[in-house]
């Protein structure tokens, strides 16, 4: 199910609770929020469909393929670069600082524990979305 976008920079400060398997619907409807918002959007967390859960979806460059992920980690990051980056959520553009590659645990849509490591500009949206989790704005 499509969702509306939350704007309420109030409510995405607030950083989000873990997710489980109940919340199954909830990456479902971002996944559907995040495809009915493609040409504008390459990454949600759940927090941005007014839900606290620690969940993200982000759109893979290298694979092309979106990518759902539940209670996302970073363990590892490295090559530091300063960016800017906007939000779906926020109005402007705003200056950040990421790394290039990012190792990731987090759970799949299965439920699966996994470790991924990610590159680029699919590196950013992912460290984008987990500072939603965080309750940080960028």
């Amino acid at each position: 199910m499509i969702r509306t976008i939350m704007r309420s920079p109030a409510f995405l400060r607030i950083p989000s609770e873990p997710a489980g398997e109940a919340d199954l619907p909830v990456m479902a409807d971002l996944l559907d929020t995040l495809a009915a918002h493609a040409d504008e959007c390459v990454g949600m967390a759940a927090n941005m469909i007014g839900v606290s859960k620690r969940i993200i979806v982000v759109h893979d460059e290298e694979t092309g393929r979106d990518l759902a992920m539940m209670n996302p980690r970073i363990i590892a990051g490295g090559g530091p670069y300063e960016t800017s980056e906007g939000c779906l959520s926020l109005d402007g553009v705003r200056p950040t600082t990421r790394y290039e590659r990012v190792t990731v645990t987090f759970l799949d849509r299965r439920m699966r524990e996994r470790t991924a490591t990610f590159e680029g500009f699919t590196a950013q949206i992912i460290q984008h979305e987990i500072d939603h989790c965080d309750g940080v704005l960028i």
